[in-house]
């Protein structure tokens, strides 16, 4: 197994270029399902997940070839409608092919997903609307088995809370189905908004895309013809860079990367003392010599990312005063907590709260991933600890992060991937 060695730099400096979005590409290949002709994606991740549904694919039929960031799928050839718990049970996005095979086939089973353990992600809520849209459900020795014999039919779906997975889920199933499917309390990150600018453009009207009410057009039954598209920027991968730089005190440029899609990100690293440099592509950071200390509560796109909370949190031990930490999506998303105090943070916790009495002096040690993001705020404390510090199960980290150490490695960081 592997784990990442890091020794603390006194600075980093230079360019890192960012992959395309894992949120974005899981639905995106999920998609092609819909899909009459090979599709061509390009700016795909090398990382893990997505590697898993490509597996899932062609186990169910498609032919995939990759090269490099290149991926051409061909659902055409499909001949399988389950999608079996070896492969699901290592990813909670598996759950994406749902929607889309239900809709083309009328019946599948997928397996009740996995994932990080960092808390509830009930998929009641896709299959509450799959219903309502006329599939019978049925939930059999951990698979959930639906049918939709003569067609989903679009309907109006009020999500009870705002769910990403869900909301693009019934995206694809409703692009196929008769009529028109109203979505109200819609996801409106933009990987959700890519999906249906993509389906748009393949003769899916979609009308509200980037609002939390869309209304799809299906096409009662016909396959989509789908034209080549490349991914868009990792706005989580960018922020991880950013908050690199903050906590190193270093200037750092990030290429390939959407400044409109971190307004959050980049409004509290502003409140901790940076500023920032931008053209159409490019953000470079330049960073505060004393952090300020910032209250971060984590919300539903526009609002400031789950998926950055663990970063910020390693951030915060460097600040100069008290920090807080609301989390208010996920209940279990502070395992990363026990780990920065094995390092020497000072943080409490209590609930959903974290307070963080900074700066900190941090010392390397043994620490152990406990799920993908929580990876890369331990590689970011490790950036300032003194001495070394060696990550252990970074496979969480492999899940959504493309070659992070040879990046760091790049702009000045010691760090090596090393076997156990």
């Amino acid at each position: 197994m592997d784990y990442l060695q890091a020794q603390g730099v006194k600075s980093l400096n230079g360019t890192i270029k960012i992959s395309g979005a894992k949120n974005a590409s899981l639905p995106l290949i999920a998609m092609t399902i819909l899909a009459k002709n090979c599709v061509v994606i390009k700016n795909l991740p090398n990382v893990v997940d997505i590697k898993t549904l490509l597996k899932l694919l062609s186990n169910l039929g498609a032919k995939c070839d990759s090269k490099d960031d290149c991926i051409t799928v061909d659902t055409s050839t499909l001949t399988q409608t389950k999608a079996t718990y070896d492969i699901v049970k290592t990813m909670r996005a598996s759950i994406l092919v749902l929607g889309p095979i239900l809709t083309r086939f009328g019946h599948c089973e997928v397996s009740l997903p996995g994932g990080c353990a960092i808390g509830q992600r009930p998929i009641d809520l896709h299959l509450k609307a799959l219903e309502q849209m006329g599939a019978k459900i049925d939930i059999k020795a951990g698979y959930i088995e639906a049918t939709a014999p003569n067609g989903l039919v679009g309907c109006e779906i009020i999500f009870d809370k705002v769910t990403v997975t869900g909301t693009a889920n019934i995206i694809m199933a409703a692009a196929l189905a008769k009529g028109n499917t109203t979505i109200t309390n819609a996801a409106r990150e933009p990987e959700v908004v890519q999906l249906c600018e993509i389906l748009n453009q393949s003769g899916v009207k979609i009308d509200g895309i980037g609002t939390a009410i869309l209304t799809i057009c299906g096409t009662d039954g016909k396959l989509l013809e789908i034209d080549e598209f490349s991914i868009i920027p990792d706005r989580i991968e960018a922020g991880t860079y950013l908050c690199a730089g903050a906590i190193t005190k270093s200037e750092l440029t990030l290429e390939n990367v959407n400044a409109k899609h971190l307004g959050a990100v980049l409004a509290k690293l502003e409140e901790m003392g940076c500023s920032f440099t931008s053209t159409k592509d490019t953000i470079t950071l330049h960073p505060a010599q004393t952090l300020k200390p910032v209250k971060i509560v984590t919300q539903e796109y526009p609002g400031f990312p789950t998926d950055m909370q663990a970063q910020f949190l390693a951030l915060a031990t460097q600040a100069n005063g008290t920090s807080i930490v609301e989390e208010r999506l996920f209940e279990n998303r502070f395992m990363h907590v026990s780990e920065l105090q094995r390092m020497g943070a000072d943080i409490s916790l209590n609930g959903n709260v974290a307070t963080v009495n900074a700066p900190t002096k941090l010392s390397g040690t043994d620490v152990m991933a406990t799920d993908l993001r929580a990876s890369s705020a331990l590689v970011l404390a490790a950036l300032v600890a003194d001495g070394e510090t060696d990550i252990h199960r970074i496979y969480h980290l492999d899940r959504g992060y493309d070659s992070l150490e040879k990046k760091l490695e790049g702009v000045g960081a010691n760090i090596k991937r090393l076997k156990e």
